[in-house]
């Protein structure tokens, strides 16, 4: 008999070595994975993730920088504010210059021809009203003994009411506290003018910087824009100009809306009587114009103290004046002269002269038409209008159609009627 080797099978279990160094022969089994300690498990699950570290940090960095400019807005405020007034100065100055320049004037030259014009008349308009402020309280004091009379007898004859005004007629004599002050007052108004003038002078900051931002606004624009990409370098340009259109456009439209105002109320304070009817014009029609909101009332409030110092019948006059042309102006003659230069919504305006004076003050209310104005022409060169709605169009069609007549209403219900009445007859045989 031959030796026969035995055959073998791939599929048959291999023999290995066991754990104690013998062979053990079986199929290999596939077990659970081989978990690591319990310390290396419970510290991977807890590990924080990496973007949460990082986003962690950004935010603290986030929150740090805002605390720093908020604290640099804070220390540069004035500083900000003076930049503020500087372009707003400068955006309304620059279209005159531009003009100038347009005719062969230098256009450092011409900014300083402007300048010159613009201080000559501000310490003009100052003096005149520093002068009839003077001269009112000095009046005032001289015949506040009469006034004081004739007060306490209208009080005895009306209501029989016993007054002793001795002393308060005392403070207004000579040595009196009434007299001193209104001397002292008097001193200082007529010095009002040279008093602003130096403290136009202390604000060098502001006509320095409207100075530049005037005389160099081309090439600082060239530099502003050079830094920018071409698509930037262009809505750059557009906003720029059309902040110095609208602002030229306000201080073009207030302008002429003094100028008519100055001489409604010069004629009519010459024709009632008023004491310095020209100063008092041009008060009612700058300070109406170029403050807003309350411009109106603190400009009105002058004269007709004035006129009631001088005769009660008089301050009523001018009251009524002022009312009678606030409304001609605010219904006739804005309308027509702002649709021109500066179309803004009332609501806008008001709405952005209470932002302002939140923000920044009087500064801030001056400042906010031109702004507001800016923004809204802005974006409305971007934003797309749809068409309207055939509903809403049909409603203002509905709400401008005018109402039937009862004459239209009488002949349908007769033609009705008799409608009715021939059907309603029996034919003829």
């Amino acid at each position: 008999m031959s030796d026969s080797v035995p055959a073998t099978n791939p599929d048959a279990p291999v023999a290995g070595p066991s754990v104690d160094g013998s062979s053990v022969a079986g199929p290999p089994v596939a077990g659970p994975p081989i978990a690591g300690p319990p310390d290396e498990q419970s510290g991977s699950s807890q590990r924080l993730p990496p973007w949460l570290l990082r986003a962690i940090l950004v935010g603290a960095a986030a929150l740090a920088g805002l605390y720093v400019l908020g604290w640099l807005v804070q220390q540069l405020r004035m500083l900000l504010v003076i930049v503020l007034v500087s372009f707003f100065l400068s955006f309304a100055l620059e279209p005159a210059v531009n003009r100038m320049e347009r005719m062969g004037v230098r256009r450092g030259a011409g900014t300083g021809l402007m300048f010159l014009m613009l201080f000559v008349a501000l310490g003009l308009f100052l003096w005149a009203i520093g002068t009839v402020l003077a001269d009112q309280i000095v009046e005032f004091a001289d015949n506040g003994p009469g006034y004081i009379n004739d007060i306490e007898r209208w009080l005895e004859d009306t209501f029989e009411i016993e007054v002793d005004a001795e002393g308060l007629i005392g403070e207004f004599q000579e040595g009196g506290a009434v007299a001193d002050l209104a001397t002292r007052l008097a001193d200082n108004l007529v010095n009002l003018g040279a008093t602003v003038l130096q403290a136009l002078f202390q604000a060098l900051t502001i006509l320095l910087f409207t100075f530049y931002l005037v005389a160099e606004g081309p090439k600082l624009r060239r530099n502003i824009c050079s830094l920018l990409k071409p698509q930037h370098q262009r809505q750059v340009l557009k906003i720029w100009d059309l902040a110095i259109d609208k602002t030229g456009g306000y201080i073009y439209s207030r302008l002429i809306l003094a100028v008519i105002s100055t001489l409604v109320h010069w004629l009519v304070f010459w024709l009632l009587g008023v004491p310095f009817p020209l100063p008092l014009a041009l008060w009612v029609g700058l300070v109406s114009q170029f403050v807003p909101v309350i411009g109106t009332y603190i400009a009105g409030a002058l004269p007709v103290l004035i006129g009631l110092l001088d005769q009660p019948s008089t301050g009523l006059g001018v009251l009524i004046a002022i009312a009678a042309y606030q409304q001609v102006e605010n219904y006739l003659l804005q309308p027509k002269v702002t649709s021109h230069t500066m179309e803004i919504h009332v609501t806008v305006a008001f709405g952005s002269v209470i932002a302002g004076s939140l923000l920044l003050g009087p500064i801030g209310a001056v400042l906010a038409l031109p702004a507001a104005a800016t923004m809204q022409a802005f974006l409305s060169s971007y934003l797309e209008r749809g068409e309207v709605v055939e509903e809403l169009e049909e409603a203002e069609v509905a709400n401008k159609r005018p109402p039937r007549s009862h004459t239209h209403n009488s002949k349908q219900q007769s033609r009705l009627r008799k409608l009715f009445a021939k059907a309603l007859k029996p034919p003829t045989p």
